[in-house]
């Protein structure tokens, strides 16, 4: 639930409330996403967690029209290296199917022309191809469901997209967050509700987002909580619980606009420049500055 800090965007301030009572311990999984652990021991009826967060959310720098065809030969010789070999093949939620293949089929996804400009179309086919139905599929649905309907909701599109772009050998990575909703925008996401989305990595370009659920590119609208190969790498809560009861889950989300935040001190600017791991150490710096602060 804790937005990420990197070269795009900036945690200001990060506060999660667990009910009953519990302190969360806090470290990064392998993939560079914030997790926060706790246990509750004693017996309870109700579980409430209240995540708040300020984030910055930089503009980005507009996407050229197109890539050289070249590119091609340049996604193929970073693949080679290994380095995004979970970001090319199937996870669990990330299975090639022939309902799949026959959608492949009938948008004619093949490498034509250049990577960025095949991914627009993708990214705009997939928005007029399925239609977005809340509640038409669960958390682990796969992706047959929604190929099925022809309907889903962000997590399905996300999928599928991210499918069909690793079939193409680019890497692809399925991102969870949130998306601002303003007056004038028209998206089909709910507004009370997480968001999903893709990145995929280009030559010269980096990571680029692509929203398949409202025909978007990734803009400063998009709050990047986690990302990973898949849903099940970046759920927003995850547990067990020992007892003979029944569970009803309930998830309410708000995000609206604030004040420009102040600048980032040294340890979080270190955020912006380092790899995972190092990412990890300057964020446990900035957190215990600002508890320092706070005392």
């Amino acid at each position: 639930m804790e937005p990420l800090t990197d070269e795009r965007q900036r945690c200001v301030r990060f506060d999660l409330d667990v009910r009953p009572r519990a302190r969360a311990y806090r470290f990064c999984d392998h993939l560079g996403n914030a997790v926060h652990h706790f246990d509750v021991a004693a017996a309870h009826e109700d579980l409430v967690l209240t995540a708040e967060s300020v984030a910055e959310v930089f503009e980005r720098p507009p996407l050229p029209e197109s890539l050289p065809e070249c590119a091609w030969a340049e996604i193929d010789r970073t693949v080679e290296s290994g380095e995004h070999w979970d970001y090319l093949h199937e996870s669990r939620f990330i299975q090639s199917t022939p309902a799949l293949r026959e959608l492949s089929r009938a948008l004619d996804i093949s490498r034509r022309g250049d990577p960025l400009t095949c991914l627009k179309r993708l990214n705009q086919d997939l928005y007029d191809w399925f239609e977005y139905a809340p509640n038409s599929t669960k958390v682990d649905s796969p992706i047959d469901d929604a190929l099925e309907r022809r309907a889903g909701v962000c997590q399905d599109f996300a999928h599928i997209m991210v499918t069909l772009v690793r079939e193409m050998g680019i890497p692809a990575r399925y991102v969870s967050g949130y998306l601002h909703h303003g007056h004038e925008d028209h998206d089909r996401s709910q507004e009370d509700a997480s968001h999903a989305w893709v990145e995929c990595l280009l030559p010269e370009l980096g990571w680029v987002g692509f929203d398949p659920t409202n025909a978007l590119l990734v803009n400063d609208r998009h709050i990047r909580i986690a990302s990973g190969r898949d849903y099940a790498d970046v759920p927003p809560t995850r547990g067990v619980f020992k007892g003979d009861a029944k569970t009803e889950l309930s998830v309410a989300v708000r995000v609206a606009p604030g004040p420009k935040p102040a600048p980032p001190d040294e340890a979080e600017q270190e955020l912006s420049r380092g790899t995972a791991p190092e990412v990890a150490r300057a964020h446990a710096r900035a957190i215990q500055q600002q508890q320092q602060q706070q005392q």
